[in-house]
C-alpha cells in the first residue's frame, strides 16, 4: 500500500519533507500540495508525478485523494489544519509548534479525545536521533542511577536580525524542553531565565545567550543554554548526570583529522545537516503508522506541554522571576507508551 500524502506549506522545511517523502522513504508519495503562495506550490508540484495543487489547506484535507497530511505552514495556521485533519479522521504530522497558544492546544487535545484515537504526531525530531535514543536507553537501564541533572546546549552559528529573545525561547529552546521531558520522563514544573553577558555578535535588540533553568516534576533540574550567534557552527550538546554516572552526546564526527600540530573534525553547518537522519527516521515512523490509520511518537500532549512551558519561559524572560508551569490533567489517551 502506498500512502498518499498532502503537504500544507512548501517553504524550506516543507520542501525538505517533500524531498524526503519522494526520494528517501518507502510506502509513500506526495499526492497534493498547497501554500499561501500558490505559484510556489505549483512550481513544487511541477517536479512531482501527478501531484495536485489545492487552493488552500481545507481543500487539500477534504480531498478523497489524500490519506494523510503534513503541516509545515506558519505556526499560527497549525491549529486550523490539525483540527480539520482530526475531524476528517486523517493522520497528521504537524511541525512544531502544535499551536501557538495554550488555548489552541487545548482545543486540539479535546478534539482528539472526543475522536477517541490519536491522529496527531508533532515534529520533535530529536526523539529520533540515535544519540538521544541511546541516552534514553542508558537512563532507563539504571546504569547511571536516578537522573539528577540534564545539561543541554543549543548553539547556532548565526540567526537573522528578525529573531527576538522571546523567539529564542519559543523556536530554539522548545526542542531542548521537549528533549528534557523525553529523556527524564517528567514534566516541567517551573522555569527561570538567566541573561548572561550579551554577545557582541548579537543584534542590539537580542539577549544572546540565554540560560533556562527548568525544574522537573520529579525534582531533577535541566539547564538549557541557547547561544544563537556562536559563529563556529551548529553545535548540539547534552549530558545527563545521574547518581552513579553520566551519559552524554558524543560529537557527530565519524573521523578525527590530525595535522599541523592539532586535531579536529567537522561541525555541522545547520540543523538540516545535524539531524538529517533523525528527520528520515521520524517521517518513516509517521508514514508506517499513518498507513495503518494511527499515530505514533510525540503526541498532541507533548506539543501542548511544550507550548505551555515556552509560554512560562517567555514570562520568566520578561519578569526575571521563577514562573510555575501548570498543566491540565493528562487524558488517558496520552498515557505514556510502555
Amino acid at each position: 500500500m502506498t500512502l498518499d500524502v498532502g503537504v500544507i506549506g512548501v517553504g524550506m522545511i516543507g520542501q525538505d519533507h517533500i524531498r524526503r517523502l519522494t526520494h528517501v522513504l518507502a510506502g509513500v508519495r506526495v499526492a497534493a500540495v498547497t501554500d499561501v503562495d500558490l505559484d510556489r506550490a505549483k512550481s513544487v508540484a511541477g517536479a512531482l508525478p501527478d501531484a495536485q495543487v489545492f487552493g488552500d489547506g481545507a481543500e487539500l484535507i477534504g480531498s478523497d485523494d489524500v490519506d494523510a497530511v503534513v503541516v509545515a505552514s506558519i505556526g499560527s495556521t497549525h491549529e486550523e489544519y490539525v483540527l480539520a485533519c482530526i475531524a476528517a479522521g486523517k493522520p497528521v504530522f504537524c511541525e512544531k509548534p502544535l499551536a501557538t497558544t495554550r488555548e489552541a492546544c487545548d482545543r486540539i487535545l479535546d478534539a482528539e479525545v472526543a475522536a477517541g484515537r490519536r491522529l496527531t504526531m508533532v515534529g520533535f525530531m530529536r526523539r529520533y536521533d540515535d544519540g538521544y535514543r541511546d541516552m534514553r536507553e542508558v537512563i532507563a537501564s539504571g546504569h547511571i542511577g536516578a537522573p539528577l541533572l540534564f545539561h543541554s546546549a543549543h548553539r547556532n552559528p548565526s540567526v537573522p536580525d528578525a529573531v527576538t529573545s522571546a523567539g529564542m525561547v519559543v523556536d530554539t529552546c522548545v526542542h531542548d524542553i521537549d528533549t528534557a521531558r523525553y529523556l527524564l520522563g517528567a514534566e516541567v514544573a517551573a522555569v527561570q531565565v538567566a541573561k548572561p553577558r550579551r554577545s557582541s555578535r548579537a543584534a542590539s535588540h537580542l539577549q544572546d545567550p540565554l540560560v533556562l533553568l527548568l525544574e522537573m516534576s520529579d525534582g531533577a533540574l535541566t539547564t538549557v543554554e541557547a547561544a544563537v550567534n556562536i559563529g563556529y557552527g551548529y553545535d548540539i550538546r547534552g549530558e545527563v548526570v545521574g547518581e552513579i554516572g553520566t551519559v552524554a552526546l558524543a560529537d557527530t564526527n565519524r573521523i578525527v583529522l590530525r595535522r599541523d600540530g592539532g586535531f579536529g573534525g567537522r561541525i555541522p553547518a545547520d540543523w538540516r545537516e545535524r539531524f538529517v537522519r533523525a528527520y528520515d527516521v521520524e517521517l518513516q515512523a509517521w508514514v508506517d503508522a499513518a498507513s495503518n490509520g494511527r499515530s505514533t511518537g510525540p503526541s498532541a500532549w507533548d506539543g501542548y506541554a511544550a507550548t505551555v512551558v515556552c509560554d512560562a519561559g517567555v514570562e520568566a524572560l520578561s519578569s526575571g522571576q521563577r514562573v510555575p508551569v501548570s498543566l491540565r490533567d493528562r487524558p488517558a489517551l496520552y498515557a505514556p507508551e510502555a
